[in-house]
């Protein structure tokens, strides 16, 4: 059983809470029908995110045997069958896709292009430099889609920006540490490393960073965001925004640790008081200062 928790990933469902992002922002998310309609699309894009997790390692068994982590993975360790893991896959795309027309059509639709996206992924796409990044950035911009779809909200401009960026700086630290891999074992991890070196990705990293840093606090002052949720100091939250991403940034170029997003979500304790300071303010700010939002 520890073997098939394993082949499924749970703990990389954590970015489908991108998926509570857009009635977070839009101060609904004590709507109680809403919220419980957002639980069933987070399990179902759970389920279908697991069924690309088990198709992308069937593809890389070969490559992931050599890999220093990735070597203990089911399929190449081989704890799991590759028969096993298809079945997994099969049941959890019907379940995830049936379960997701009963939700909202228009939320369907959204997982059917993620999934699409993330085959064509796992079939060669992400042996393509750069494409590869924007790929998994897409995916996470479709994430906040399809939230939006099934609470029925509209998306700010400058909160799809966001969330694209920040997903593609996650991708190119994640790829610096292809590249640390390569350069310590003289092997490529992905062949789509060989389209990336440090000095190219610590710039793209710089780049963006300043980017997203920009990018939120147009999104905090914007007279569209202002009029829509009754309040002007949301701009307040944006120390947190900074500390976050410096925190990032030195875990990159300091500590060196550019592994999985997730990961370091889960075991950086500097990032989750950030973020729970981050959702505190947001609240407070948003939904206590601001009882018209509850209309």
């Amino acid at each position: 059983m520890k073997a098939y928790i394993q082949l499924i990933r749970p703990k990389d469902w954590a970015k489908n809470m991108f998926l509570f992002i857009p009635v977070f922002f839009a101060g609904q998310i004590f709507s109680t029908n809403t919220f419980l309609h957002l639980i069933g699309g987070f399990i179902c894009f759970s389920l279908v995110a697991s069924s690309i997790y088990i198709i992308n390692d069937y593809r890389d068994i070969e490559d992931d045997k050599i890999h220093p982590v990735k070597k203990t993975r089911p399929l190449a360790s081989g704890t799991v069958s590759k028969a096993s893991a298809l079945v997994v896959c099969i049941i959890f795309l019907v379940i995830g896709f049936t379960a997701a027309w009963f939700i909202r059509d228009k939320f369907l639709f959204v997982l059917a292009i993620y999934f699409m996206l993330n085959l064509g992924y796992s079939f060669g796409l992400k042996s393509i430099p750069i494409l590869d990044i924007i790929i998994v950035a897409i995916g996470f911009v479709l994430r906040v889609k399809a939230g939006a779809v099934i609470a029925l909200i509209g998306l700010s401009e400058w909160l799809i920006i966001m969330v694209f960026l920040l997903a593609l700086f996650m991708a190119l630290a994640k790829r610096r540490d292809d590249v640390l891999l390569k350069l310590a074992s003289g092997t490529d991890m992905r062949k789509a490393v060989k389209g990336y070196n440090l000095e190219f990705i610590n710039v793209a990293l710089s780049l963006i960073c300043a980017v997203i840093i920009v990018a939120y606090f147009m999104y905090t002052t914007s007279p569209e965001i202002i009029a829509r949720l009754h309040t002007y100091r949301l701009y307040y939250t944006c120390l947190f925004v900074l500390a976050g991403v410096f925190r990032y940034l030195q875990l990159i170029f300091v500590v060196q640790n550019s592994q999985s997003p997730t990961k370091i979500l889960y075991k950086d304790r500097f990032i989750q008081v950030v973020i729970l300071l981050w959702v505190i303010s947001f609240y407070f700010i948003l939904y206590l200062n601001n009882i018209t939002v509850f209309k």
